[in-house]
C-alpha cells in the first residue's frame, strides 16, 4: 500500500502523486463515501489517499485519509447532490471581474460563506484591474473596502501591468491554493504567469451574455516552481450551498457573528428581530447592504441554500 497526493481527478480516473514522485493513474476500489453524503466525486484534488499498485502505472485507491477541510458546491445538474471541488487547502483566492464578466456580491459571499463554513481562508484577487474606467475603479474600491473592513484580504491584479503579482507570488509560495471564479475571470492567465511553459487554455467573454466560455473540465493541481501546489477549477457559473443549517447560516457572515452578542435575543437570526443589532448596523452603514442583501437572499432561498443531511 502507498500513499499519493491526487492531483488530478477526471471521473473514472484519478492522477496520483507517490511519494516517490511518480504519478500514477488510480481509480476508486468499491465505494468511497463523504462522511455519508452522496456526492459526484467521492475523491477529489488535494486528497490524500492509500492506493495499490495493480500495474506499474495503474492502481486502486483505497482510502481517503482525514481532511482538514474542503471546499464543496451543490451540483448543477443533480441537485440532491454535492461537488467537491478540492481538498486540503491551506486558501482559496476568489478571482474577481466586476465586469466582462460580472462577478456579483451575491457570488462573492456566497464563495465566502462555503469557505467559512469548511475553514479555508480567502484571498479575493479583483483582477484585470488594467480594464477598468473610472467609474469602474470606483466600484471595485467600494467591494474592497467592504471585504478589507471584514477581514478580508483582498488584492488588485494584472497579468498586462504586472500589478499585485508579486504580492501574490508571496501568498502563493509553499501553500496549496485553490484559484476559484466565473470562466473568463483570467484564472488560467494567472496559472500561466506562475507556471512558464504551462499555456493553459484561456477563456473568453461571450458578446451576447458577457459571461465567460469554460476553458478546465476538472479540478487540476499545478505545481509551483517556487514551492507550493495552485488548485486549477472549472469555471462557476452558481454557487449553491451544501449542509449549512438554515439557523446557522449568519454564523458565516463574520461581521454579524461578532454582533450577535450585541442583540437583544441570544437566537436573533438579524431578520425581523426587535433589538438586533445587525439590523441596527445596517441602517447605520457600518454593515454593508449589500452583505446583508446576500443574507437574507440565501436565507429565504431553500433551492440555492439547499442543505443535505
Amino acid at each position: 500500500m502507498q500513499k499519493g497526493l491526487v492531483l488530478k481527478s477526471t471521473g473514472k480516473w484519478y492522477e496520483v502523486k507517490g511519494e516517490d514522485g511518480t504519478v500514477y493513474q488510480c481509480q476508486v476500489r468499491g465505494k468511497i463515501r463523504l462522511e455519508g453524503r452522496s456526492t459526484t466525486n467521492p475523491v477529489a484534488a488535494g486528497d490524500i489517499v492509500q492506493f495499490e499498485l495493480e500495474t506499474e502505472t495503474e492502481g486502486n485507491i483505497n482510502l481517503i485519509e482525514p481532511r482538514k477541510n474542503y471546499i464543496i458546491r451543490k451540483s448543477v445538474n443533480l441537485s440532491k447532490e454535492a461537488q467537491i471541488i478540492a481538498a486540503n487547502l491551506d486558501q482559496a483566492l476568489l478571482v474577481v471581474t466586476t465586469t466582462r464578466p460580472q462577478t456579483t456580491p451575491g457570488f462573492i459571499d456566497r464563495f465566502l460563506v462555503t469557505a467559512d463554513a469548511y475553514n479555508v481562508p480567502v484571498v479575493i484577487v479583483f483582477h484585470k484591474i488594467d480594464q477598468y474606467d473610472e467609474e469602474e475603479l470606483e466600484e471595485v474600491n467600494e467591494l474592497i473596502d467592504i471585504y478589507t473592513a471584514i477581514g478580508y484580504t483582498c488584492l488588485n491584479t494584472s497579468v498586462i501591468t504586472q500589478e499585485g503579482l508579486d504580492e501574490l507570488k508571496d501568498m502563493l509560495e509553499g501553500k496549496i491554493s485553490l484559484i476559484s471564479g466565473h470562466s473568463a475571470t483570467g484564472k488560467s492567465s494567472l496559472i500561466n504567469h506562475f507556471i512558464p511553459g504551462k499555456d493553459l487554455r484561456i477563456g473568453e467573454v461571450s458578446e451576447a451574455s458577457n459571461k465567460g466560455q469554460h476553458t478546465t473540465t476538472f479540478a487540476e493541481m499545478h505545481e509551483l516552481p517556487f514551492g507550493g501546489y495552485i488548485v486549477d477549477t472549472p469555471g462557476i457559473k452558481g454557487f449553491g450551498l451544501v449542509d449549512i443549517p438554515k439557523d446557522e447560516l449568519h454564523h458565516h457572515f463574520i461581521e454579524f457573528f461578532e454582533l450577535l452578542p450585541e442583540c437583544k435575543f441570544h437566537n436573533c437570526l438579524h431578520l425581523n428581530e426587535p433589538g438586533c443589532a445587525v439590523l441596527k448596523a445596517v441602517d447605520a452603514g457600518t454593515v454593508a447592504a449589500s452583505r446583508y442583501n446576500s443574507y437574507v437572499s440565501m436565507y429565504n432561498d431553500e433551492e440555492e441554500r439547499s442543505v443535505y443531511r
